[in-house]
């Protein structure tokens, strides 16, 4: 049946509903049927109740070919899924043998009494498979009937990864439900530039069927997610293609790929360079040293910091004159390039960043309202500043996270430069 074209996946555990849990589970089973040519059409979520898992699991049967349930298949009495598919498609539960069989010897292993309600983990549908369960105790199910393939695996993310990989995958290829297409991604990640203009950028486009492009906003970075299908060496010619063209609009925009992070990316350029930077902080609080530092060898190109949060700090640890902050505040472009050269000079450093404004949610004025952040970067040949207006509507942390990520990209920019020449 190599004409699938639509797949389900349904996760069941009202733990997920109350937010307990983070459904890693789907994402995983979505990139991995993705990986076979399989697309995720619709993805539901769904509590430990008989009834409206029999729902979910109707509506999934009159949309898709392949329906892939995760959780509910433990021995408690709220572990349903088993019963609730099988009643609605008015299939009998049949103990299976070679399941009960690992019952027994998963509990005499342990020297312990295998219970009632932890035999009926054996209990599958009649005509359906068992799927082995080498990690724990509950088995999954392979069932394919009336042109449908329903799947059921664990909700315990390694039992349910294993039989996935091991079991599920392989016995779709096996009788014939996966095809010689792959459907594959790739994200280009990208900083500096604003949602809405992106978007106009690249308007024509986004508007492509194969492959499709995707923008993401992201705090302070908007990514965008290339998606083509086809056989895989035309999937990876498409997947080249689009990335190109978009380079071609966005330029240096376009920071990373996949998992890059801005901080991995920026400590790099600073190593090709052999830049070593120093960084002064006000309202971001050390955040954007932090975000240099959490890169492994990030000792060959950062100096050290100073947070220096009041003015009598930055007088005394950066040597910011205090004519100057009783001049024009120290929220302003004059005590940003004070502060990158204060703390240039104070480490040695070849660079040094600068950032003060006003996270919030009190001390804006009419003149220097919450969300103003000035940034500076100074190096041997004088210093450059730049003001960013992010607003309120971030929150303190919001306002924070954008001030390092402007930070983190001014240095970006600036080691591309030197790279460049300029």
């Amino acid at each position: 049946m190599t004409d699938l074209r639509r797949a389900e996946v349904i996760s069941v555990g009202t733990e997920l509903l109350l937010g307990q849990i983070t459904d890693t589970n789907a994402t995983y089973i979505c990139q991995r049927l993705a990986e076979c040519g399989l697309p995720v059409y619709f993805r539901q979520t769904v509590g430990d109740n008989f009834q409206r898992v029999q729902e979910a699991f109707r509506l999934a049967w009159s949309r898709a070919e392949l329906v892939v349930f995760t959780g509910g298949l433990g021995p408690t009495e709220d572990d349903l899924t088993k019963e609730a598919v099988a009643a609605a498609l008015g299939a009998e539960l049949v103990e299976d043998a070679d399941s009960l069989a690992h019952l027994e010897q998963f509990f005499a292993r342990r020297g312990r009494t295998m219970t009632a309600n932890q035999r009926r983990q054996a209990l599958i549908p009649r005509s359906a498979v068992a799927i082995p369960n080498r990690w724990g105790t509950a088995p999954g199910v392979f069932w394919e009937v009336d042109g449908h393939v329903v799947v059921m695996v664990p909700g315990v993310p390694r039992e349910m990864r294993g039989m996935v990989d091991e079991f599920v995958i392989p016995e779709l290829r096996r009788r014939g439900w996966v095809g010689e297409e792959v459907i594959r991604s790739r994200v280009l990640r990208t900083v500096g530039i604003g949602e809405g203009q992106l978007e106009e950028m690249i308007r024509d486009l986004i508007h492509t069927t194969n492959p499709t492009v995707a923008p993401l906003a992201h705090v302070g970075e908007v990514h965008l997610r290339i998606t083509a299908r086809g056989a895989p060496q035309d999937v990876a010619r498409l997947l080249d293609e689009a990335e190109g063209r978009l380079r071609d609009r966005l330029g240096d925009a376009v920071y990373g790929v996949d998992n890059q992070t801005l901080d991995e990316v920026v400590g790099s350029l600073l190593r090709q360079a052999g830049l070593r930077v120093a960084v002064a902080e006000s309202c971001t609080g050390g955040l954007v040293g932090e975000r240099l530092t959490a890169v492994p060898g990030s000792s060959a190109y950062f100096l050290g910091g100073v947070v220096a949060y009041s003015n009598e700090a930055k007088v005394q640890l950066l040597g910011v004159p205090r004519s100057l902050l009783e001049q024009v505040g120290a929220v302003s472009a004059e005590v940003a390039e004070a502060m990158a050269r204060g703390v240039r000079e104070a480490f040695g450093a070849d660079v040094g960043v600068a950032v003060t404004g006003v996270a919030g949610p009190g001390g804006g004025t009419g003149t220097k309202p919450v969300g103003r952040v000035f940034l500076a970067l100074a190096d041997e040949q004088g210093c450059r500043t730049v003001r960013s207006d992010f607003g309120e509507e971030p929150g303190r942390e919001g306002v924070r996270r954008l001030a390092s990520q402007a930070a983190l990209n001014l240095l970006r920019r600036y080691a591309l430069d030197r790279r460049s020449g300029g």
